[in-house]
């Protein structure tokens, strides 16, 4: 798999879970094409699924965050308005984007922008107008297997905001939905 294949198949399939398993499909097996036991890091293919994830981690069009199981979890744009619309079915802290940092020192930190500071203007109106029920239709495997509760803890400190959004993005809710990205 190529890097712009894997950005792909995150638009294809909506939810993709970096590693591990759960009730959607994982980057790391897919790539290999079998079940990988422990770390992907010590798989013969590592270098293809770092690449590949590090692909869409990159693409303005995805957003990484703990959403299915508390794993790194990559969610395409086209289903953000279900997502939010849905968000009180889920704990906070599964909402907040993640991102990894390269330090000066070479150290690697997972920064968080708290949900729903990385969400965009457009995208909370769409959501805003989004039944219920359409968005358990977009989302079925993830908004059934969320907590009731909602997380209320504090951020943590090295809580990032994003500042804006880049290019022009639909207004209403039906050409959000069905826009290809």
């Amino acid at each position: 798999m190529t890097p712009k294949q894997a950005v792909a198949f995150v638009k294809a399939e909506g939810v993709v879970l970096e590693s591990g398993r759960g009730p959607v499909p994982s980057l790391a097996e897919t790539i290999t094409g079998e079940p990988v036991r422990g770390s992907w890091w010590a798989h013969p293919r590592a270098n293809e699924i770092l690449l590949c994830s590090r692909a869409i981690r990159k693409s303005a069009d995805v957003i990484v965050c703990r959403l299915v199981g508390g794993k790194v979890t990559y969610v395409h744009r086209r289903l953000w308005p279900a997502v939010i619309r849905l968000a009180g079915r889920f704990d906070a802290d599964r909402l907040a984007a993640i991102r990894e940092v390269h330090t000066p020192s070479g150290k690697h930190e997972v920064h968080t922008i708290v949900f729903p500071d990385w969400v965009p203007k457009e995208v909370r109106r769409v959501a805003e107008g989004l039944a219920e029920e359409e968005a358990v239709s977009l989302l079925p495997v993830v908004a059934g297997t969320s907590s009731p509760k909602i997380n209320t803890r504090k951020p943590p400190d090295n809580a990032l905001r994003r500042t804006g959004q880049k290019g022009p993005r639909p207004k209403d809710r039906q050409s959000y939905l069905t826009r290809q990205y």
